[in-house]
Order: C-alpha cells, then structure tokens, then sequence
C-alpha cells in the first residue's frame, strides 16, 4: 500500500512542475516587504466593518488556511509575528496569477501586495493586486500539532513545532531577552564578558562526568568542558577584576526534566568579594531579568506562584535538614547519618565522607521543599574542592545554592586561593577517583600553578540559564527551552521497557483530576479532565473509582505502558476517539505503571498520597 504521505508529496511535486511550466521560477532569490503581519491587525484595528483603505501593503509568510469560492478566496499568511487574512479574486489578479494561487498548498511560502480592508465580520484582512510564489512546501503540514501531541516529533522536527504553535516561537524570543538581560545586568555591573575553551585537556571546575573527544592532528585526547570556573579564575590571577562567560557546557550524566547533556550556563567572578556579595548579586539578577521580560518579580510556575522580590530567604545546609527533615545532622555520628540514609532509601556507598552523607539526605528530605526563592549556605566542607572554608568551623565552606521550586538555579563560593590546600584536596579528590568514584575533580596541576602565582580574594557564582528560562516562561521541561535539545537516535534502540525503568519515561507524570463529567454517548464512560501542571489533558475511562480530586499517575501520548490485564504486555499510548470524544491521556492503573496489583484492583485507577501536577510519578512511589 502507498503510504499516503509520499501520495501528498507527489500531489506537491507534480504541482511544483505545473507552476514551472507557467514560467514561474518557483525559489526566486529576493523579496520586498515594508511591514508584517501584526503591525497590519494593530494599525488598522479601528477600521469600521467593510470599510476600505488605500493603503498598499507588501508582505510575505507561509499559507496556513485556504478557503477557495471558485473565482474568489480567503486565506490566512502567517510571517514571523502573526497570522493575517487577505481575499484574493481572479478578476483583480488576472487569470495568470489566480492559476498559480489554485496551485498552491497549505505550508507554501508566498508574497502578497494589495489594499488593507475589514470584513463584514470584523476581520482585518489585505485585499490582493498581485501574487509572487517564494517557495513550496513539498511536505504537508501536520493536520494536529496541538497540546502534547507527538512530543518527540516536537522536539525533533522543530521547525514544525515553530510553524503550528505561534507560543513555541514566543519561548524562544522570551528566552532570547532573558540572556540579553543577564548580559545587561552584568555589563552594568562592570563585568567583562570573556569566551572558554569548549575544547579542554583537562576537564574541571565540577564534580560531573565529561564527553571525551580526541584531536587527530595531535593525536590526543580532550573533554568537551563541563564548567568554565577555572579558565575564568585564571583570568583573575591575569589582572581582570570583573570577568563572565555565558557559554555551553557538557555532562555526560541522566537526562530529566531539568537535565540536558548540553546546557547552558552563565558564571562569573569578582575580587575582593566573597560569598556574601554573591546573595545579593544572584537575587538582582534574577529581579532585573524578571522585569526586563515580564514586567513583574511575581510569577507563577506551573501553578505555584512565586515571589522574586528581595531578601530571599536564607538557611543552612544543617537548618534546613532540621526545618525540613527534624534531623539535627550536627549531634548525628556517621553511623546515624548512615541509619538515616539508609531508612529513607538514599543510597550510601562505602566510606563515603561524612558531608556527602548529609548533602544526600538534604537532596532527598529537603530540596523539594525550596519552592520560593532560598539561599542554602554553609554545606559539609567535603561537597566541593574548590571553595574556603567558613570562618569559625572548618568543617563548613563559604558556599551558597540558590534554590527555586526544589531546583538548584546555581552555585558560587568564597573562592579557594591557597594552592597548597587546593593541591591536597585535588589528591583526595583523585583518590576518590581511584575508588571507583565517577564524579570526582581530577588533578589540575596548571590551575595550581595558577593559584601559586596569585588570586586574589574572589567570589564566583554559575547559573543556569535554562532553569532560569524554564521558571520565567512557565515551561514543563527543560527540552521546551532548549530549540534542538539532545534526543536519541530515531533508528537507534530504545532501552527496553521494565517494570523497573517504566517510570523514567517523561511521558508517566502526576496529574491532578479537576473535572468529572458523564460521556453524553455511553453511559458507562467518563470524560475526565486532568490537569498535568502547565495545561490539561482529557481521558475517557470505564474505571469505577474515578474522582475529582484524585491525584493520579497520567500516561501522555507516545509513552510506553504495561497492559493492565498483567500479561506483561508493552502498549504505547495513542490518541483515540471513544464514542465521539477525543482522548489524549490514560489514567493509569498499577499494572499499567509496573506496580504489580491484586487482580481484583487491576482495572482500578492507581492513587497517588503525594504529588502535584507535572512531577514525574517515580519521584512519588516507593516501591
């Protein structure tokens, strides 16, 4: 059987030909405009109905709706900042250029001049004179590419994505401002904006495992950076005061929610300042770009509303276990730490050091709690090489993590300037390495003759800019922020589905139901509304112990699930019509999610006790 999209393509082609045929070059190299699509619908919104102009537009976009009356037509052009109607008549046009409209397609690039009139109904639209055929579009637009539709298709083909989904584009713009505000800010602080390599001998600066590459011409190994902290310390002890980068680093470590091998970060450095400078520092920065893009410290992220403004609140790492957790870590031998860990399932291998032991209970008790804007200050000296110590306990450090709905937005210190400390902490640094430790900070013997020829008192702090991004457009996940996130392989092998890698998938997150209504065509169905965290999906389900309320493990579209039945089965969620409802989302039961249930329960909707809309289920189930 011919598949029906290479039918369409030759539909496209063979049209393509025929326009050809007309002596019409179909990819012309130029053309002239002089406005677009919104500034059109802005001027002349107060023109009366049916009332014409005689002002004469030229304008160019992609055809995105077609509605032919045979020797006259409406359609919609959509450029780069929205969509506009125009009217074309063959009587206008002449024959010549009305047979090249009749040949065009929805996707097909075209310019268009004429007058601007308003509708009958209201509709600002452009009167057509002349046509010019810019470019085809061989391939057909997606008829559906709304609401969590095809995600991996999003993400893969964005150009798509960019096409049929106008607040895709306005991400991306926001974003766009949102480093040029960060930039701003920085440069009117007296910051020095500087490049890294990307390419290093010698990878550092974080605990983090890299992507190892080799140079042919030298035949040598390098690492793709995964920080640029101490190329930009070495510009200090070089003589600048002030220096920041804004540049791509690289991990090679889990890809979630918020984690993408590439990312980017902002970090900088300052003398004669220490880590108290950087707590007011971080909070200006992220007020400046809030109300540079938004007009407003106030803003709501998936739900949760959060509140820039200064101060922002300021714990220990040992206050906050204890507000959060009521662990008092400081009067605990390893041995309770280790107790503790081990009860609330926080792996701990052997003769790990007393301060990992606490950062990793922190991470599992209390990070998720740090909603509204949060200083964590003063971690366990053994969580990072590179920082002093505190002033009056030396098993502290003199470091901060801001922290914003559970997520480290950064990282900065009172930076480490003897070299003979940093020396020794690098060799315990390599011991760990030698134990097996993947995450450890090698020895950098160039950075040390750096730090013996100088640095000043320093303070650095690095940011996320996609995290910041994420919080300041509302985004669900971090491959919303990224326009060409890293994605698997098409023809490469997807990991096979276990029970217990099932909830990895980012297509199984934690749903709220918010609205219950009986299906006007079954009456034993029922159209549930679940709300996901930044939108709300629909699901037509038999299942008896449906509620609003309920909080709920929802399956999206294109994510693997086992069937419910307990056959061990692997399904992929699809769109589907039950009885002339639409349904975009499966409730999913516990077998369905990999929780094996007794049989009588298996056509139940699994209850979650905790989670609100958006989080990944597996962080809400302990098996």
């Amino acid at each position: 059987m011919t598949n029906p999209e290479n039918q369409l393509i030759d539909q496209r082609l063979q049209k393509l030909e025929e326009i050809r045929k007309l002596g019409i070059e179909p990819y012309p190299y130029s053309y002239k405009t002089n406005t677009t699509a919104k500034e059109i619908k802005e001027k002349f919104s107060k023109l009366k109905n049916e009332e014409k102009t005689k002002a004469k537009v030229s304008l160019s976009g992609r055809l995105m709706t077609i509605r032919r009356m045979g020797k006259a037509s409406f359609a919609h052009l959509q450029d780069h900042t929205d969509k506009v109607q125009f009217y074309i008549r063959e009587d206008e046009v002449g024959n010549s250029e009305y047979e090249i409209f009749k040949k065009l397609d929805m996707g097909d690039i075209i310019g268009i001049e004429g007058i601007i009139f308003k509708t009958k109904t209201g509709e600002v639209s452009i009167w057509i004179k002349k046509l010019t055929f810019l470019s085809k579009c061989l391939r057909p637009l997606p008829e559906k590419w709304h609401g969590l539709k095809d995600v991996e298709a999003r993400y893969r083909q964005r150009y798509l994505d960019l096409i049929a989904n106008p607040e895709v584009k306005e991400i991306f713009i926001k974003r766009s401002k949102i480093v040029s505000a960060v930039r701003e800010f920085l440069e009117m602080k007296g910051y020095i904006e500087v490049d890294i390599p990307t390419l290093q001998p010698q990878y550092g600066g974080a605990n983090a495992k890299p992507f190892k590459t080799h140079i042919n011409a030298w035949n040598i190994d390098l690492y793709l950076s995964i920080s640029p902290e101490l190329y930009l310390k070495k510009l200090i002890v070089g003589g600048f005061d002030k220096v920041f980068t804004i540049c791509k680093n690289f991990r090679n470590e889990g890809v979630d929610k918020t984690h993408n091998p590439e990312f980017t970060m902002m970090e900088c450095y300052a003398i004669n300042e220490d880590y108290n400078y950087l707590l007011e520092l971080i909070e200006d920065l992220y007020i400046y770009a809030a109300e540079k893009v938004l007009g407003t410290t106030k803003i709501t992220y998936q739900g949760q509303k959060i509140d820039l403004k200064k101060p922002w609140k300021r714990l220990t790492m040992y206050e906050s276990l204890k507000q959060y957790a009521n662990l008092d870590v400081s009067k605990m031998s390893d041995k309770e730490l280790i107790k503790q860990a081990n009860s609330h399932g926080v792996q701990i291998e052997k003769n790990t050091p007393r301060g990992l032991i606490i950062e990793a209970l922190f991470g599992e008790l209390v990070e998720k709690h740090l909603i509204q804007p949060t200083h964590l200050i003063d971690h366990p000296k053994e969580t990072t090489p590179l920082c002093k110590v505190k002033r009056g306990d030396e098993c502290l450090i003199e470091r901060v993590e801001p922290y914003i709905n559970g997520w480290e937005i950064g990282n900065g210190y009172s930076e480490l300037n003897d070299p003979k400390i940093q020396y020794e902490l690098f060799k315990e640094q390599e011991e760990r390495g030698r134990a097996g430790n993947e995450e450890f900070h090698p020895m950098d013997e160039d950075y040390v003759k750096a730090l013996e020829t100088g640095l000043p008192p320093t303070a650095g702090v690095g940011l996320g800019i996609d995290r910041m991004v994420m919080l300041l457009t509302d985004s669900t996940t971090i491959r919303d922020v990224i326009l060409f996130p890293t994605m698997r392989p098409e023809n490469k092998d997807e990991e096979k589905i276990t029970k217990e890698n099932i909830l990895e998938q980012e297509g199984i997150i934690v749903g709220k139901v918010v609205k219950i209504e009986k299906h006007p065509n079954a009456d034993n169905l029922k159209i549930c509304t679940i709300n996901i965290g930044n939108k709300e999906v629909i699901s037509v389900t038999n299942c008896k112990n449906a509620r609003e309320g309920m909080i709920i493990p929802t399956i999206l579209t294109g994510t693997k699930y086992f069937d419910w039945k307990g056959s061990g089965k692997i399904l992929v969620a699809k769109r589907s019509e039950l009885r002339g409802i639409e349904s975009n989302a499966i409730m999913g039961a516990g077998e369905e999610i990999g929780l094996p249930t007794p049989e009588d329960k298996r056509e139940l909707i699994y209850e979650l006790k905790s989670g609100k809309p958006g989080d990944k289920v597996k962080d809400h189930i302990h098996r």
